[in-house]
């Protein structure tokens, strides 16, 4: 049998200091692949993710999944000796993830120049709001903003209601994934330079880019999208629709040849006929005959029967669920989408599992979120300090 190959980015060593929740997410993406991750948290002020959202036992639950495959230490960046003992830590690092705001780390001598001096190879991943430069750098920056001034908010919701934020950390979530694409592509630059080089990430930018040529119609056409709800500009019928027994599908029709097996399945072939079906925005701009039609033909059914109909004509149909579907859905579970996860603290956890599959070479959740400075004394007596060292840290208050 041939031995199992060792995870892709095994003897990756990485520094996560950074706080909710871009940062930690790209560093939770890199531990999920074997990356060697040291989560660095204040001593007294653990990272605020431990504390948001539900929590059992006093535990925090969202801390268990971003914290997984991380060791935790406490240090105080901030005093001469937590300043010495990261030093020390970097210089056996490949990558240093931080959000503080730009000016923090130089303040504390511990910028570019002083982590670069210790380790040249060093990749530093700088997560802010803003970016390190520009008027609005040092102006503190949460995913909210980002959502807001991307133009996210002002194209979601309905035409006649305020703009709309997400319920959840939309920003975050994809400034952590470029992120960790980010910090993967300096480190690649590396294999070739031998030298590490600092990732400017500002959380205003990657969710601009995620949604699609906005300035690019701006700048020729001068067209701004504006809010259509559930409705596209670019094809219809496409929305969520109320079945008889009160549930919810979503219907999309991106391509032609799908939106022509919708109407003869609800029915109204004769619609096809109509010039304005031949094109995805023609329809988009009739949207209000092709809603009814296809409303009309999906009230009248329960959700089970409307779904099995379009399977069946080989149309694009799908449940509207929340988390309880997700977890009993047979194409999650058959992927293991969310997996168990042993925990000493809570026992069994159900949580998303890694981000893709790798044939040859997968990630793994190897332990959820760790309990704050579990792992203090084990990684810096790894580096070398004795338990005097230790004592004389604790007093200081450093770690």
């Amino acid at each position: 049998m041939t031995a199992p190959q060792p995870a892709p980015l095994s003897g990756l060593r990485v520094l996560d200091l950074a706080t909710l929740f871009a940062g930690p997410m790209a560093a939770t993406l890199l531990g999920d692949f074997g990356a060697e991750v040291v989560k660095v948290e204040h001593p007294r002020k653990p990272d605020p993710s431990r504390g948001h959202g539900p929590s059992k036992d006093g535990i925090g639950l969202w801390w268990k999944m971003l914290g997984r495959n991380k060791r935790t230490i406490t240090l105080d960046l901030s005093r001469p000796g937590g300043r010495t003992t990261l030093l020390r830590l970097a210089a056996t690092a490949d990558v240093i993830v931080e959000n503080f705001r730009p000016g923090t780390l130089e303040k504390w001598d511990l910028g570019w120049p002083e982590l670069s001096a210790v380790n040249p190879r060093l990749v530093l991943a700088r997560v802010t709001g803003f970016g390190q430069f520009g008027p609005y750098a040092h102006r503190p920056g949460f995913g909210t903003l980002a959502e807001a001034m991307s133009g996210f908010a002002a194209i979601t919701g309905e035409p006649d209601a305020p703009p709309t934020l997400p319920p959840f950390g939309l920003a975050d979530a994809i400034a952590g994934l470029t992120t960790a694409y980010a910090v993967m592509t300096a480190l690649a630059a590396r294999d070739r330079t031998g030298e590490g080089q600092v990732v400017d990430m500002a959380l205003i930018e990657p969710i601009l880019a995620a949604l699609g040529p906005q300035p690019l119609w701006y700048d020729q056409l001068g067209h701004v999208q504006p809010r259509t709800g559930n409705r596209s500009p670019n094809n219809a019928p496409r929305g969520v629709y109320r079945t008889a027994d009160g549930t919810w599908v979503a219907v999309s029709t991106s391509a032609q040849s799908v939106a022509e097996r919708v109407m003869r399945l609800v029915g109204r072939p004769d619609l096809i006929d109509e010039p304005w079906f031949a094109t995805g925005a023609d329809r988009a701009a009739h949207a209000d005959v092709l809603d009814e039609a296809v409303g009309s033909w999906i009230a009248a059914r329960p959700r089970a029967d409307v779904l099995a109909a379009f399977e069946k004509a080989e149309a694009a149909a799908a449940p509207i669920y929340d988390v309880r579907d997700v977890l009993a859905d047979p194409q999650y579970q058959a992927l293991d989408t969310v997996t168990t996860v042993d925990d000493p603290e809570l026992g069994p956890l159900r949580m998303q599992n890694v981000l893709f599959r790798l044939s040859a070479t997968p990630g793994a959740i190897r332990w959820a979120g760790r309990p704050h400075g579990a792992d203090t004394d084990e990684v810096l007596t790894g580096l070398g300090l004795t338990e005097t060292d230790l004592k004389e840290l604790r007093a200081e208050g450093v770690v």
